[in-house]
């Protein structure tokens, strides 16, 4: 296999990876979380529970899996010093992105998670963070056309 396909596969795995995870968060706060509302209390802290816990294992294994792609990459590309400053704007933003998600996680995901009767609050908090990171996602991939030379 030759080395250009190597690092369009490194490419393709870090594309796939934001995709899922912008895509995700898209996801949860524009059609999931509105659709909730159709379920009694319980009911609806139960599937969003449940569902907040499937997407956050994919998010535990694709957060790393893009920040590391886009590391070779940019090593491929012959460093940090060398790349357009969207590219290094791109690292940043996804640094952000992937503390706003640690914030989440240990923060009102567990605490709701902990609940006995997880209060709409608890979610409320997790959507206005998954909102700014869905932003922040969309920011990024901005920043990646910015980069590209056309």
């Amino acid at each position: 296999m030759s080395l250009s396909i190597v690092w369009s596969l490194v490419l393709a795995l870090h594309i796939t990876g934001m995709a899922a995870w912008v895509g995700g968060m898209m996801y949860a706060a524009f059609v999931l979380r509105p659709s909730l509302n159709l379920l009694d209390a319980t009911q609806r802290a139960s599937v969003h529970l449940q569902t907040l816990n499937r997407f956050f294992r994919i998010v535990w294994h694709t957060m790393p899996m893009v920040l590391v792609s886009g590391w070779l990459m940019i090593y491929h590309e012959g460093g940090f010093a060398v790349v357009p400053w969207q590219i290094n704007l791109m690292q940043l933003l996804g640094l952000i992105m992937a503390g706003v998600f640690a914030r989440i996680y240990f923060g009102p995901y567990q605490k709701a998670r902990r609940a006995m009767r997880p209060q709409p609050g608890q979610f409320d908090s997790i959507r206005s963070l998954v909102l700014l990171n869905t932003g922040i996602g969309i920011l990024t991939i901005i920043t990646a056309c910015l980069a590209h030379p056309f």
